[in-house]
């Protein structure tokens, strides 16, 4: 049997945002987050020892991430050479540079030759000696239908009959490795793509290059002891028998993966045996606090203890709160930053509520029958602040409607010069109705 540590989706470089510059060391502490605990999947992987190690792509935000985040990534690596544990890099889609043309971050390890260090960056067969017997792999980089348009023959053709013909050519091309694989071998096939099957998180948000599905018929073949599989940053097994399963991404990249287990896979490959399991790894947490504090009588005690609810020590925290304009000058913004202290970064987002929306009136909808006139009155009634302005705003609409000048109204007696306030009353009525 083959113990193999498989994961995927590092994304080392990702997630500044989050952290904040660490004086000792002069890194951005979400870098360090990513260093940490990628070298804890090192550390298990030689300390087992691993047979083998496979990574399902996506190393980088970009094909061309900062030189620090490269010497990070390379360390870790580095580490299973030293080692002398095979490792297979998948190219993934934001490993690729433009979208597949002019070669990709991680081919850089096959131009230096580094002993035991494979890149996956096409569709090919690695025959591997491990120290518990041989191992067959083969690769599956990210494919974009942009890898044929520029084909004479794809000319005029839609996106989805260009993923048509790429989906075809890869069944043809993958049929292809399948028939010149050794049967008493152990075969894993190592792809970067999406299933039809999986549940997909922020990879939806993140992707580079516009992809296509993969249908799980093309994947969960007899022929393969294990499917592993990478882009996915949610953990999922797809098929038990052969096991084909996204590992997940190692760390969280933004606040919709808050409530994501984190971590790698250890498979143990054999002939038509293949055992799984998932090792979760300690990542730091997202924290979301949203409070409605438009209805309290005392918001800034009510914003308090929402955050006292939460358990921030270390975490990235996104507060989210929503209060009245008259509200704003009764939160004290000192004490609140005291709270989110604890919290390793912290940002806070406040929504201002003008207006709470009104239900619409059961006779005002659109498919009523009611003239205007009536309709205007329909409004005035469930317009309070109106009432003083109904009949005056009534007879104003049946002039209008008649096309006649608008009379004042006779059973009033008009204002006065003297009568300060009324003439002041009135003005306000008639701007009120204009």
């Amino acid at each position: 049997m083959i113990s193999v540590l498989h994961l995927s989706d590092i994304h080392m470089g990702s997630g500044f945002a989050h952290g904040c510059l660490n004086p000792e060391t002069g890194m951005n502490t979400r870098l360090e987050d990513f260093v940490a605990t990628l070298s804890r999947c090192i550390d298990r992987a030689i300390a087992s020892p691993a047979d083998l190690v496979l990574f399902g792509g996506d190393a980088f935000p970009d094909a061309t991430p900062p030189p620090l985040v490269q010497q990070a990534f390379a360390s870790q690596f580095r580490r299973l050479a030293d080692a002398n544990i095979p490792t297979v890099l998948l190219v993934g889609n934001h490993d690729q540079y433009a979208q597949g043309q002019g070669g990709a971050s991680l081919c850089i390890y096959r131009t230096l030759g580094v002993p035991g260090i494979i890149v996956g960056d096409r569709l090919d067969t690695h025959h591997i000696q491990t120290a518990n017997g041989p191992v067959q792999v083969v690769t599956l980089p990210w494919l974009t239908p942009s890898t044929l348009l520029t084909r004479p023959e794809m000319e005029g053709l839609s996106m989805a009959e260009v993923s048509h013909q790429l989906l075809d050519r890869l069944r043809l091309a993958l049929e292809g490795e399948i028939r010149r694989l050794d049967p008493t071998v152990p075969t894993i096939l190592l792809a970067h793509l999406m299933t039809d099957t999986a549940t997909f998180g922020a990879e939806r948000f993140l992707a580079v290059g516009r992809g296509f599905n993969v249908p799980m018929a093309l994947l969960a073949r007899p022929c393969f002891d294990y499917v592993a599989l990478g882009h996915v940053h949610r953990h999922q097994i797809l098929c038990e028998s052969p096991p084909v399963v996204y590992p997940g991404s190692i760390e969280r990249v933004d606040f919709s993966e808050a409530d994501e287990a984190k971590g790698y896979v250890w498979a143990t490959v054999a002939k038509q045996a293949t055992q799984v399991e998932f090792c979760p790894l300690p990542v730091r947490p997202f924290t979301t606090v949203a409070v409605d504090l438009t209805a309290a009588d005392d918001p800034q005690a009510r914003l308090l203890k929402a955050i006292a609810k939460h358990d921030l020590s270390d975490a990235v925290v996104r507060l989210m709160y929503s209060l009245r304009p008259d509200q704003v000058d009764a939160l004290d913004n000192a004490a609140i930053f005291t709270v989110l202290a604890a919290a390793h970064t912290y940002t806070i987002h406040p929504q201002i509520v003008t207006q709470k929306s009104r239900s619409r009136l059961p006779e005002l909808t659109p498919t009523s029958s009611l003239d205007p006139l009536a309709a205007l009155q329909t409004y005035l009634d469930n317009r309070e602040d109106l009432a003083d302005l109904a009949t005056d705003m009534v007879a104003a609409a049946q002039a209008l409607m008649a096309d006649v000048p608008c009379e004042p109204n006779a059973a009033s007696d008009p204002p006065t010069v003297e009568d300060g306030e009324a003439v002041e009353d009135e003005a306000l009525r008639q701007l009120r109705l204009l």
